[in-house]
């Protein structure tokens, strides 16, 4: 007894579900059960919520699996643990106990991952529809079937309900006032599932469906469940507009297919991700996953949801804490060589250097010599680019520095991404790459490990771009992630990433906005093949412009255009296409791909501050090449140079 009663004093001290949405952040549920049973090998023609009673061990164990995934709020395995559900397995007069032990599951492996890895999370008791014809039973019979379940989940120690997937209007409201009538005090959660229509099944809109859920009681509405995630997020933002109280969203992962006569669900972790971050900015408060999703979309929603929240509180910071002692960063143009060009409005040239797979970096070394002596300002250093697993980034700009030695007028630009690192792991990197002598920094968010040969691996993101470049903003004004003095500004130049060629400028920009807002002081594009494009969004940024630095990529054959269209989501006009593929020797097909790149800068060299050409396949003569109007090195033996060192 004397060792459970720490935790009875603890969970009363704890705050319960809407203390913790007072707090301001969105709290992440977990996903599916019926999904992971499933995958257990238990197939559907089971009763899952009776596992409670004849598998405990495997139902705590998903529980915990999710509970490390980052889940704040699990919910019990009783979706169908009602009357009208149990009587298709004969088990109706099984609801009290089934139900009593799917809280007990629920709370013992939340009270077991908070005593070993410090995460508190709350229990949810799940109600789902009773699974009978609406017109074969009456309304108070329902809601006597619902009194019945929640009774037993409440007198079970639950710290909230949580209706969902509801597909009538009138079953739902006898639900919330189900859940009223057990437990007062308890918080209700009541979620509509919406069909391609954008109503319940009964026809009930998603406005009419708060409206009446609110004057019934309930404190959190929202979607669940229904065609996916973009389905859920235009019904909440349509609820948004509808009511004030807070919302929930808890899609399933897209329509299934039938393959092999298993339900497989298509949508990505990295896709919930995006969903969680989007849902989070219309509103919701609860969001977690339906049908299909896993722990590992959870990681993932837990990894947006971090990064949304860190961006929140750099922005609350900086305008609601007080002052604390801060340093003046030194001048752009005293940073660095780089920072000086950029602000005395030279035109600046680059070329990207990718570290090597090995540890063995000498070609790269002797391509960043035969560039240096060209007259390329910078090197490019890409950290594991597409999700490969190459050397870090850090070591090679180290090398290449310390290679060249002092002042040997060429330096490097560290690309530096949010995808392996956690915000210790940011910082601590940061101010070691500061005290190697390394200023130029380039902040992305980085690809996700799908993108890549090691799918299996996992990423953080505890920030994103944004967030990333609000901390290095920080560090020049010497305060640490707590905005604590960590002393003099390591002096970093600041730069970030723009594409002009993705399909929703809109959020391009805005996007952009947020990076100058957060610190960034010059841009550098992904690669140009449309220079419309370009000016479009040139135009765009003029209120919030900073120097951007156009990418340009040297094309080596059709294949690699068709590569880069239909695989990187590049934007490559057809002309530019047809041009590759009337070339017909690979020695053609290269010096195509110059021309196109030449005409690509000098067209745009009027409107940015600089270029930074790639070097496909580690051929850089090619880019310095590309470059030769520019580089003043670069005479009429560079291309006879280049054919000679690479083919």
């Amino acid at each position: 007894m004397s060792s459970q009663l720490p935790l009875q004093q603890d969970k009363q001290e704890r705050p319960g579900f809407l203390a913790r949405l007072a707090m301001g952040r969105p709290l992440l549920a977990d996903g599916a059960m019926g999904t992971m049973f499933y995958t257990r090998g238990i197939f559907i023609n089971r009763c899952y919520d009776e596992l409670n009673l004849s598998e405990p061990q495997l139902v705590r164990e998903l529980h915990e699996e999710y509970l490390l995934a980052g889940a704040e709020v699990i919910e019990t395995n009783t979706f169908g643990a009602n009357a009208a559900r149990l009587k298709r397995f004969d088990l109706q007069g099984k609801v009290a106990e089934i139900n009593a032990a799917g809280v007990q599951l629920a709370r013992a492996a939340a009270d077991g991952v908070r005593e070993k890895h410090a995460h508190d999370a709350l229990v949810a008791g799940s109600i789902g529809p009773i699974g009978a014809p609406r017109d074969s039973i009456a309304v108070a019979d329902i809601q006597a079937i619902y009194v019945e379940q929640t009774t037993a989940l409440a007198a079970a120690g639950v710290d909230l309900f949580i209706i969902e997937t509801a597909t009538g209007l009138d079953e739902t409201l006898a639900a919330v006032r189900a859940a009223r009538s057990a437990a007062p005090g308890l918080p209700v959660v009541a979620m509509i599932t919406v069909n391609d229509s954008g109503s319940m099944a009964d026809g009930t809109t998603p406005e009419q469906a708060v409206t009446a859920l609110e004057g019934a009681g309930a404190d959190v509405v929202g979607c669940n469940c229904s065609d996916g995630p973009n389905l859920v997020l235009q019904t909440i933002e349509r609820m948004h507009a509808a009511t004030r109280l807070p919302l929930a969203a808890m899609p399933n992962a897209g329509v299934p297919n039938c393959v092999d006569g298993r339900s497989i669900y298509l949508s990505s972790p990295e896709y919930l991700g995006s969903f969680a971050r989007k849902a989070s900015r219309l509103g919701a408060v609860l969001i977690g996953g339906c049908c299909g999703t896993t722990p590992a979309h959870i990681k993932a929603m837990r990894s947006s949801l971090r990064a949304v929240q860190a961006q929140a509180e750099g922005l609350q910071s900086a305008s609601t804490t007080a002052a604390v002692p801060s340093v003046e960063p030194p001048p752009l143009a005293e940073r660095s060589r780089l920072g000086a060009r950029i602000t005395s409005g030279e035109f600046v040239a680059m070329v990207e250097i990718v570290p090597p797979r090995g540890f063995d970096c000498s070609r790269e070394l002797a391509g960043a010599r035969r560039l240096r002596d060209l007259g390329v300002h910078a090197i490019n250093v890409p950290d594991s680019p597409r999700a490969s697993a190459r050397m870090s980034a850090g070591s090679l700009c180290v090398q290449i520095e310390r290679d060249l030695g002092p002042g040997g007028g060429v330096e490097t630009v560290l690309h530096f991404t949010c995808r392996d690192r956690n915000l210790l792991g940011i910082q601590s990197d940061l101010l070691g790459a500061a005290s190697l002598g390394l200023r130029n920094i380039l902040c992305l968010t980085g690809d996700p490990p799908k993108m890549g040969s090691y799918p299996d691996a996992t990423a953080v993101f505890d920030v994103d771009a944004v967030g990333l470049t609000r901390i290095v903003r920080d560090l020049n004004h010497g305060l640490d992630l707590g905005r604590q003095p960590i002393g003099q500004s390591p002096g970093f130049v600041l730069a970030c990433a723009a594409n002009p060629g993705v399909p929703d400028l809109d959020a391009e920009v805005r996007r952009f906005a947020a990076k100058v807002e957060a610190g960034a002081e010059f841009a550098i594009t992904q690669p140009v093949f449309d220079l419309e494009l370009l000016e479009i969004f040139l135009r765009r940024i003029e209120p919030f412009r900073i120097p951007v630095v156009a990418g340009i990529w040297p094309l080596t054959s059709v294949k690699n255009a068709l590569f880069m269209r239909n695989d990187l989501k590049v934007r490559m006009p057809d002309e530019i296409v047809d041009r590759m593929g009337r070339q017909s020797t690979p020695e053609g097909s290269r010096e195509e791909g110059v021309r196109i790149a030449q005409e690509m800068l000098r067209e745009a060299r009027g409107s940015v501050q600089g270029v930074q050409v790639s070097a496909p396949f580690g051929r850089y003569e090619l880019a310095a090449e590309v470059m030769a109007e520019v580089l003043p090195q670069v005479g009429v033996g560079a291309r006879e140079e280049r054919i000679g060192e690479h083919v």
